[in-house]
């Protein structure tokens, strides 16, 4: 009962219910009263008033990531190698791309991303993109065949090199199985 904001013994000895202004001669009473119907209401019916009346709680700020802002100087120059291993036969293609603006200590990126990603062309799933981005330059897309990519040691590699502010890819295409007879 001392939980209970609504509980009250006045002087006569008898309960009162301050919710529902009720009287009760005993204890077990008032119990009875607290799960019935009419003070369950009340309760119900205080809570939405206090609800309403109550400033509304500020929304927990979402995390805001900044986008950086940069002027785009253009699309860097680059020139594409398709080669094929003699011993594996293997298909690879190596990108090489001039970026003499790039800001200082920034260091170009790669990603590739499906023909479904991309917003430029209708999707065909025989694609994807090489995307690289260094600042100040505009992002770069290359279409290359959506085969799967060998990601093993020495087959996919990546070289920055800061003193002629060059950045080198190279990757492999995996073996392709011949069609069973």
């Amino acid at each position: 009962f001392s939980q209970d904001p609504y509980f009250m013994k006045n002087h006569l000895g008898s309960y009162e219910c301050k919710l529902c202004l009720t009287l009760h001669n005993n204890e077990g009473s008032y119990l009875a009263h607290t799960q019935g119907k009419k003070h369950q209401t009340n309760l119900a019916r205080r809570a939405a008033k206090e609800a309403k009346e109550a400033p509304a709680q500020p929304a927990p700020e979402k995390v805001k990531v900044e986008v950086k802002k940069f002027v785009k100087i253009g699309r860097p120059g680059y020139k594409v190698t398709k080669q094929r291993d003699p011993e594996t036969g293997q298909q690879s293609l190596l990108f090489q791309i001039d970026y003499p603006e790039i800001a200082e200590s920034i260091m170009p990126r790669h990603r590739f991303m499906s023909a479904y990603e991309q917003r430029i062309e209708p999707p065909d799933r025989r694609w994807q993109y090489l995307l690289m981005a260094a600042e100040p330059y505009e992002t770069i897309a290359f279409k290359v065949p959506s085969r799967e990519i060998d990601k093993a040691e020495g087959k996919f590699w990546t070289h920055w090199n800061r003193e002629t502010k060059q950045f080198f890819l190279q990757f492999h295409f995996k073996m392709e199985k011949p069609p069973a007879p």
